[in-house]
């Protein structure tokens, strides 16, 4: 298949890629700038220049693809103070995607997210975001729209992605809290931290998303959940003997200076499931935990900014 990928340098993008590729596909990636042009031509991949604001060149490299795995999506500003807008860039690269692909039966594979999906219980496939007009809930607006899709001729499907989404190179989460932690000299959890967040390796989400655009059915809500969840103590206890500072906890209102734009995420308790997944897919995590992952070390050797 010629699979069209946006996000392709990314940090899941780039497992993704040689995923495909060492799987008989070939790839086309987006890429925004020389610096992921010459990565992803490195890798073998072949190349469209854009941003996901470019719907015209987004349409004319989803129509010449045999199918579209949608990664991108504007992390830039949307954790800077303006995710509604990246939430709405989101919504018009998906109604281009799905406009360029109604009718061929071809599929589309998006990107989305299980926070805050079913408060104080194990959330499964079957469970649907809130549409409360937040700017969290347009994004899963948009992970709706892309499920519709099936109803237009398009095998759509959508990869809600853990929060914690771990591996070499991480700069979001996990990485955010390590940087945190080394920062400020502790590190910290709300609370008793009992809380949880999900989590899976990198390389686990790469394989998912290969299995989505191969065979996912139109319509399918696949977990990228390795772990149901991992306690935020635990996480906390692990980052503070690495770097050797204080393990502490905080109360509620001071997550926001501390934990800048993560505190909002630090007091979910978020648990999910993915058997349902694994029964669809035949997709079996196999790489290590986020704790063991922890332990290797990695995270710990190129300090990270905490923004």
């Amino acid at each position: 298949m010629r699979i069209f990928v946006t996000g392709s340098s990314g940090f899941i993008g780039s497992t993704v890629v040689p995923e495909l590729i060492d799987a008989g596909h070939q790839v086309v990636g987006l890429a925004r700038s020389d610096a992921s042009a010459a990565a992803l031509t490195a890798a073998g991949v072949e190349v469209v220049r854009g941003t996901i604001d470019d719907l015209e060149v987004l349409r004319d490299a989803a129509a010449a693809s045999d199918g579209v795995i949608h990664l991108a999506f504007k992390g830039d500003i949307a954790f800077t103070g303006d995710y509604q807008g990246a939430a709405e860039a989101d919504r018009r690269a998906v109604d281009t995607f799905g406009d360029a692909l109604a009718g061929t039966d071809r599929p589309f594979v998006l990107a989305s997210g299980v926070i805050g999906l079913a408060p104080g219980r194990v959330a499964t496939e079957r469970d649907m975001p809130t549409i409360d007009g937040s700017p969290l809930s347009i994004r899963s607006a948009t992970a709706q729209a892309a499920l519709a899709l099936a109803s237009r001729g398009v095998r759509s499907s959508v990869v809600r992605v853990s929060p914690t989404c771990h591996g070499e190179g991480d700069y979001a989460w996990v990485g955010t809290l390590v940087a945190i932690a080394r920062a400020k000299g502790v590190s910290g959890y709300i609370g008793d931290g009992a809380n949880h967040w999900p989590a899976v390796h990198r390389l686990d989400i790469a394989r998912l998303f290969r299995l989505a655009v191969e065979k996912a059915p139109a319509g399918s809500v696949l977990h990228g959940v390795a772990e149901e969840g991992v306690a935020l103590r635990d996480i906390a206890e692990v980052i503070g003997r690495h770097l050797d500072v204080p393990v502490i906890s905080l109360a509620p209102e001071a997550a926001a200076e501390h934990f800048t734009w993560l505190s909002p995420f630090m007091g979910l308790d978020t648990l999910v499931s993915n058997t349902l997944t694994r029964e669809l897919l035949d997709w079996q995590p196999t790489h290590p935990g986020l704790l063991e992952d922890l332990e290797k070390g990695h995270y710990f050797h190129t300090p990270a900014t905490a923004t």
